[in-house]
C-alpha cells in the first residue's frame, strides 16, 4: 500500500490481518466442498499464496524458489506488470503449479509504474495525467468505470490465456474491484464467464445477495484468510504467523505472503514505502523457507491445498 488511506481502505475491505471469516456458503455447503475435496468437514485446508508475481524479478525468483522448495502452492500474477513475460514462460512450463491472476488497475510505487495492456483511449478513467494506473486504491474507486475496468481486466485475461496460462483463480490486487459496486459486479461475471474461480470478501456477501447475484456461491469460497499487517514490529513476524498455522480453525484458509529477496532491484522498486517493502518482502521470504514454518504445519495436521483443486470442483469440465 502507499499510504495510510489505503491502509484504511484495505482493512475495512478485506479485514485480513484478524483473519476475519470469509464464508462462501452456508455451513452445509462449506461441508459439500469440503468432500469434494476429499476431507471431512472439520479438517484444517490451508492455501498457501505468493502475491504479486509478475511484478519484478526478484519476486518472481523467490515465488519459484517458494514453488520448487515446496514452501508455498499458490501465487497470482499481476498481467501488466514488466516481469510477466518471464513467469508466464515458466507457468507454460511447469503447469503442476498453481498460477491464478492478480488483476491490477493501481500502480503503487513512487518511481516504478505500469499502465494498463489494453489502448489508453479504452480505459482512460483508470489512467492518471501520466498516464500510469492511479497508485492508491482510493484513487482507483473514485475514478474507475466499470466499463473500462472491464476492458482492462478482460485484457489482462485474455494476455494470459493467450500465453499459456490456465488461471486457477481470479484475485485484486491492492482490492478496488470492491470499492464499487459496478465494479465489483465486473468482476465477479468475469470469473463466471471465464469460468474462474473469484476471491471476494466476506463484507460484500450481504451486499451481493441484496442485489440477487446467486452465483456467488461459486466463488466465495475461502473461510479465513490471513495476511501481514503494517502493525506487526519486524521481531515479532515469524511469531505472528507461527500463531496463525498453531490456531488454524477448521475450513478452507488462505496465509498471503508477498515474496522478493532484499536486492537492489527490490529496493529501488519499494523506495519511500512503508509498507510492503524490502524488509517485508525478506522477512515474508525467510519465514516460508524457515524450518518453524515446516514444523507448524506437520504439527497441527494442516492439509495443504490449491486453488487448482478448488477450480476442479466448481468447474468440472
Amino acid at each position: 500500500m502507499s499510504n495510510k488511506t489505503d491502509l484504511r481502505i484495505m482493512k475495512w475491505l478485506f479485514l485480513v490481518a484478524s483473519g476475519i471469516s470469509l464464508a462462501a456458503m452456508t455451513n452445509a455447503q462449506d461441508v459439500r466442498l469440503a468432500e469434494k475435496l476429499g476431507y471431512p468437514a472439520d479438517a484444517k485446508l490451508l492455501i498457501l499464496h505468493a502475491d504479486d508475481t509478475g511484478v519484478s524479478h526478484s519476486t518472481n525468483r523467490a515465488v519459484i524458489v517458494g514453488f520448487e522448495e515446496q514452501k508455498i502452492n499458490s501465487t497470482s500474477i499481476m498481467v501488466p506488470c514488466p516481469w510477466f513475460p518471464e513467469i508466464a514462460e515458466y507457468a507454460v512450463n511447469h503447469p503442476e503449479y498453481d498460477f491464478g491472476l492478480h488483476l491490477t488497475y493501481t500502480s503503487e510505487w513512487n518511481t516504478y509504474k505500469w499502465a494498463g495492456i489494453s489502448p489508453s483511449t479504452e480505459i482512460q478513467s483508470l489512467l492518471n495525467e501520466q498516464g500510469y494506473f492511479y497508485a492508491t486504491t482510493e484513487e482507483a474507486v473514485k475514478h474507475a468505470k466499470a466499463k473500462e475496468v472491464e476492458t482492462e481486466m478482460r485484457a489482462q485475461i485474455e494476455k494470459a490465456i493467450a500465453s499459456g496460462i490456465d488461471p486457477s483463480h481470479l484475485d485484486s490486487h491492492m482490492l478496488p474491484h470492491f470499492g464499487n459496486l459496478e465494479v465489483f459486479k465486473v468482476y465477479l461475471n468475469l470469473g463466471i464467464e471465464y469460468k474462474i474461480p473469484v476471491l471476494i470478501p466476506e463484507n460484500y456477501l450481504a451486499l451481493a445477495d441484496s442485489f440477487r447475484i446467486p452465483e456467488l456461491q461459486n466463488h466465495v469460497i475461502i473461510d479465513h484468510i490471513y495476511e501481514a499487517s503494517p502493525d506487526i514490529a519486524p521481531s515479532d513476524w515469524n511469531t505472528y504467523y507461527t500463531d496463525i498455522l498453531n490456531n488454524l480453525r477448521p475450513g478452507v484458509s488462505e496465509l498471503i505472503f508477498h515474496l522478493a529477496y532484499d536486492d537492489e532491484e527490490t529496493r529501488a522498486m519499494t523506495k519511500g514505502h512503508d509498507y510492503y517493502e524490502v524488509k517485508w518482502r525478506q522477512r515474508d521470504m525467510d519465514y516460508i523457507m524457515s524450518r518453524e514454518f515446516e514444523q507448524a504445519i506437520q504439527k497441527n495436521d494442516i492439509q495443504l491445498i490449491t486453488w487448482k483443486e478448488i477450480k476442479e470442483v466448481l468447474y468440472p469440465e
